[in-house]
């Protein structure tokens, strides 16, 4: 039987988004999925008060996901967690033996039995090895999110953080034209290295980014499942018998 690596969304799940650039990276393991948002209703009259209920507090920096129909959705923190601890509990009952939280956001500590890990610090910690003092730039999801993503990244980085915005969930074609535009923008600005930092950054975005700016872009998504497909194999390997 193979590792089994669980992966977690702050958002829905099954992320479809991510299945293409996922697969190639799990080294063998297989996969299970759940969301934060499953047991939320996004249809109807109940959609309305189910946005106001996970919506950002305010001054609260605001977490973006998507949805299961491919719409995105706007969250706070304290709403959330709660339910990433039940999503963390039914990919272990899944028997995940290592389980990722596909979010670069910052949180706390979750309930588990075997390895949680974050996308967040797994990827800071793989950037940072590699740009050394070099002037690094980010993109996020939301402009709203700059300031608190700029800060976060300034205190794991030797160089330079610049940080600009571009939503990998809009619709259509335009989340390519986005972060083209604004990986340029970091570019021109002075960075060396470009960081999609958002699960919800492609493959395919990452490849826009590289060809408007002709700089190094390192992919999220990538890294952390990399990562965290690692542990889930290395964990079914000493034999656990969860």
């Amino acid at each position: 039987m193979s590792a089994i690596l669980g992966l977690v969304t702050i958002g829905q799940a099954p992320r479809t988004d991510l299945h293409e650039d996922v697969a190639p990276l799990l080294g063998g393991a297989a996969f299970t999925e759940h969301g934060a948002l499953d047991e939320d209703r996004f249809e109807g009259p109940e959609e309305r008060a189910t946005r106001a209920a996970l919506a950002p507090a305010s001054g609260e920096t605001p977490l973006v996901s998507r949805l299961r129909d491919g719409r995105s959705v706007e969250l706070g923190h304290h709403a959330l967690l709660p339910r990433m601890a039940r999503a963390v509990a039914r990919a272990e009952a899944d028997g995940a033996g290592a389980t990722l939280v596909l979010c670069t956001g910052n949180f706390p500590q979750l309930p588990a039995t075997r390895p949680l890990l974050f996308a967040e610090p797994l990827v800071q910690r793989a950037v940072a090895a590699v740009t050394g003092g070099d002037p690094v730039g980010v993109c996020c999801p939301h402009a709203d999110q700059a300031d608190d993503v700029g800060r976060r990244w300034s205190t794991v980085l030797d160089g330079p953080v610049r940080v600009s915005a571009a939503d990998p969930y809009a619709p259509g074609d335009a989340p390519l034209d986005q972060v083209a535009r604004a990986a340029a923008e970091l570019a021109d600005r002075g960075s060396a290295w470009i960081v999609l930092d958002c699960i919800g950054y492609t493959e395919r975005m990452r490849r826009a980014a590289a060809a408007a700016t002709g700089r190094p872009v390192l992919l999220a998504r990538s890294l952390a499942v990399r990562l965290a497909a690692e542990v889930a194999t290395a964990h079914h390997r000493t034999g656990d018998p969860a």
